[in-house]
């Protein structure tokens, strides 16, 4: 009791000194910079030519930025009104992409950061736990098998992603859980997930939608457009929302189950709800986006060694780096091979898929099953 007692007045302290600290500032003004020249460079390229001028010249054209019906447009799907051709090329084709982007990296990231406090598990993350898949299901059979309620997206993907992550709860259980049994049970949920979204293909009589949905599930920017931010956008900023304000109860979720209840804290209650704002956050990215693959596993591991392990911090920085690395990773895999766009899950996969052996490698311990 007595070093519950210590260890909140040590929290209690921390918080008087305040959580913004310069390293913080910069890095998020850092990413805003990666973020805005990323984009830049992703408007730039297209099948109508423009050269760099002209296409920037368009993103920061004043008679679209001050347009109240030009984001009306834009946000609620009203009509266009009447602009340049570059304008309209850059402002109803590309930028939405760029857009989508910062959705997914945010939502991704934010995610994979309360999946990594409340599981006290630094290999967690939407896909490693099988929420990517179990969403990517549910989405898959909606475009499928349910074409119909396509503008439900979101919602669908969250019950699937909930109904993945409950699973692997369940596996993992055995009077608690540890975070080899929690990755070994998300192993397990991710293959039996990717073998229904392959027997849902038997399914699709439309060889458009068996292209899109192949491009989904590996992760795909590609054709995103306004349609796509407008079902994005308002639960993702809910859930950001949420994920900020209880950065506190995370930071509390990692001194461990014991000294959180000593602090008044209802631990499974806590876990839970958080884990729900988790799962939402990754379900906009995939009903949007697709399976971006361990995106949600190295963002908060690159934020959590530049600014601290502070969860206040941890959650602003994942909120600028997402979207910056997810821009920058969506024009890697525009400008790898010239003539052809890779998807971007292609490229995240490339890239986490060696950083998560790498932090097995360097947990001394991964605990007992």
């Amino acid at each position: 009791m007595a070093e519950a007692q210590s260890v909140g007045e040590q929290t209690s302290t921390r918080e008087r000194e305040g959580w913004v600290t310069g390293t913080l500032v910069l890095f998020c003004l850092a990413s805003t910079v990666v973020t805005v020249v990323a984009g830049l460079i992703q408007v730039s390229f297209g099948e109508y030519s423009m050269t760099f001028l002209e296409a920037w010249r368009a993103v920061f054209n004043p008679e679209v930025i001050f347009s109240l019906d030009a984001w009306s447009a834009f946000l609620l799907g009203t009509e266009t009104p009447e602009m340049s051709t570059g304008s309209i090329v850059v402002w109803s084709l590309r930028l939405p992409r760029v857009f989508v982007a910062i959705i997914a990296g945010a939502t991704l990231a934010v995610s994979g950061a309360i999946f990594q406090a409340v599981t006290r598990n630094e290999l967690a993350s939407p896909f490693v736990l099988g929420v990517s898949s179990g969403a990517g299901f549910a989405v898959l059979a909606t475009l499928i098998v349910f074409s119909g309620l396509a503008h439900l997206l979101p919602l669908v993907a969250t019950v699937g992603g909930a109904v993945a992550f409950l699973t692997v709860y369940a596996i993992a259980w055995k009077g608690g859980t540890s975070p080899v049994r929690l990755v070994l049970a998300g192993v397990i949920v991710n293959m039996v997930f990717q073998s229904l979204q392959q027997g849902l293909f038997f399914f699709a009589d439309d060889l458009g939608v068996v292209q899109t949905a192949i491009a989904w599930l590996t992760g795909s920017l590609t054709g995103t457009g306004w349609d796509e931010v407008r079902i994005a956008v308002l639960p993702a900023i809910i859930s950001i929302g949420i994920a900020i304000g209880g950065a506190r109860q995370l930071n509390v979720l990692m001194l461990g189950e014991r000294t959180a209840r000593s602090l008044g804290m209802r631990v499974e209650r806590t876990r839970f709800f958080l884990s729900v704002v988790a799962i939402l956050a990754a379900s906009v990215a995939i009903a949007v986006a697709g399976i971006v693959s361990f995106f949600g596993l190295v963002v908060p591991h690159i934020v959590r060694n530049t600014v601290g392990g502070d969860y206040r911090r941890l959650v602003i920085g994942c909120l600028f780096a997402g979207p910056a690395l997810m821009v920058v990773a969506d024009v890697g895999a525009r400008l790898a091979i010239p003539g052809t766009q890779l998807p971007v899950g292609v490229v995240t996969g490339l890239v986490g898929g060696p950083y998560f052996l790498y932090l097995m490698r360097k947990q001394q311990s991964m605990g007992e099953l």
